[in-house]
């Protein structure tokens, strides 16, 4: 071989070391993705976050409201149950009493109106009674001006009897006489009657002679006697 060949890849024979497996092998292996190279970093904050989160529940005590899914449901539904029972107990036994106290109260109402349909009837009827016992009674004072009318003068001045009379007669009044005292005189002016029935009329007479004293008295000759005095 003369000193210009040179030795070349080729001038060797071929080997396994001239074929080598894909992909990177030994000490030497090719470049990761970024993927790779965070993973671990991702992964370490991942457990820290979670250490934390059992730190915190533990020392807040929140960790016993934490539902496992493996945990019994049974309980809350139980007590839902009860719960529900128990409010129908509650309201049945406020039906109940409210049911009582209704009855109550309509017996109560039925009673006082009753009371109050027998205190209204009997009202009325006393009502009518003493509507009835005073038409009797104004049937019975009609003023009559028929009735004898005596006028006694005991006072001093002549003829004062007899012009009172003239006022009476002025009135409608058709049997009136002027007279003197003839017994016991009383104190002041007054007008007597002698019975419940002429007790208008007398009011009458007293009205129109200005009198104001009305009395009944017994033993009169005359119905009505009217007795001046100064």
């Amino acid at each position: 071989m003369a000193k210009q060949d040179k030795e070349t890849y080729d001038s060797y024979e071929k080997d396994v070391y001239d074929n080598p497996p894909a992909g990177p092998m030994g000490v030497h292996r090719g470049a990761r993705s970024a993927a790779s190279r965070a993973m671990p970093y991702v992964i370490v904050i991942i457990v820290a976050l979670l250490a934390g989160l059992l730190f915190w529940g533990v020392y807040s005590g929140e960790i016993n409201n934490l539902k496992m899914p493996w945990s019994s449901q049974e309980s809350p539904t139980t007590s839902s149950t009860e719960k529900s029972k128990s409010g129908e107990s509650k309201s049945k036994s406020q039906s109940d009493s409210d049911s009582a106290s209704g009855n109550k109260t309509d017996a109560s109402n039925a009673g006082s109106s009753t009371d109050s349909q027998q205190n209204d009837q009997n009202t009325d009827q006393n009502t009518d009674q003493n509507a009835d016992q005073a038409d009797n009674a104004t049937a019975q004072q009609v003023v009559n001006t028929g009735t004898e009318v005596r006028v006694v003068n005991a006072t001093n001045i002549t003829g004062y009897a007899q012009s009172k009379a003239d006022v009476l007669v002025q009135a409608g009044y058709t049997s009136v006489s002027a007279s003197n005292p003839t017994g016991n005189v009383p104190s002041q002016t007054v007008v007597w009657y002698q019975n419940e029935t002429d007790k208008a009329t007398a009011e009458n007479v007293a009205q129109t002679l200005g009198i104001s004293n009305v009395q009944q008295s017994d033993g009169l000759v005359t119905p009505i006697v009217v007795v001046l005095l100064d």
